[in-house]
């Protein structure tokens, strides 16, 4: 059985370097197809339901962010995190109650969408002496189910959060709904990316369009020819989900 286990830990181990070379290397390819350099695009993992000790390989690979979806979870795993080695952030929806349990634990909160929640960032941010930085997560599909802030009404969420103290909106991040065709998505993220840019180009204070966070396992690809500039990859650099 040890054997079998050891056996099967090392399948995993070569799985994932397969896939994070795979995954650099398409960076690189989408990148250059979209006028820019490897280096310009941030990949971030996204590690819900993935064990510290393969985060911990990624890491040891080259990964420099990860990113939970579960403030239980990111607890849980904390401290066997290799955080010498990589960056923190929080991707998933995250509720006003325990925004107090991550603050100065996480870089980035990418999942802001109403004032209420950054307005409990940054008072736990001041209260713990840091800053924090979020981007704004926008509805661009108008889907119920999700959470994300219309785009409609995007400049004047931001216009309210860029004055709270001790919180840096440094873009934008989004999940467009699932779609059959590359075009089809493609039109999320260009709407995307003209939000991004139009926000941009209004030169807020304390509003830094530093980040567009969009595209997945699936359409990472079409994000970057897009503009994105941070992917959030999972099961296409740790395999298929299992969940609990």
């Amino acid at each position: 059985m040890t054997e079998k286990l050891s056996a099967d830990k090392q399948q995993r181990f070569d799985d994932i370097r397969a896939n994070y070379q795979t995954i650099c290397e398409n960076i690189e390819k989408a990148a250059a197809e979209s006028g820019r350099k490897k280096n310009d695009i941030t990949f971030l993992a996204a590690t819900k339901t993935v064990e510290p000790e393969l985060i911990n390989y990624a890491i040891s690979l080259g990964l420099k962010k990860i990113g939970e979806n579960r403030v239980q979870e990111l607890l849980s795993k904390y401290d066997e995190y290799d955080l010498a080695n990589a960056d923190l952030q929080f991707i998933g929806h995250l509720q006003t109650n325990k925004v107090r349990q991550i603050i100065g634990k996480v870089s980035m909160i990418q999942s802001v969408d109403n004032i209420r929640l950054a307005n409990e960032i940054s008072r736990q941010s001041e209260k713990n002496g840091t800053d924090t930085d979020i981007l704004v997560e926008v509805n661009i599909g108008r889907e119920e189910n999700k959470s994300g802030v219309f785009e409609e009404e995007l400049e004047e969420l931001i216009g309210e959060i860029s004055l709270l103290k001790n919180i840096k909106v440094r873009g934008l991040m989004s999940v467009p709904p699932i779609c059959d065709s590359k075009q089809k998505i493609s039109k999320f993220f260009d709407k995307m990316y003209k939000l991004f840019i139009d926000i941009s180009t209004k030169k807020l204070d304390n509003v830094y369009m530093d980040y567009l966070s969009m595209g997945m396992s699936e359409d990472y690809y079409e994000a970057i020819l897009c503009g994105a500039n941070m992917i959030r990859v999972g099961s296409g650099l740790f395999g298929a989900r299992i969940y609990r």
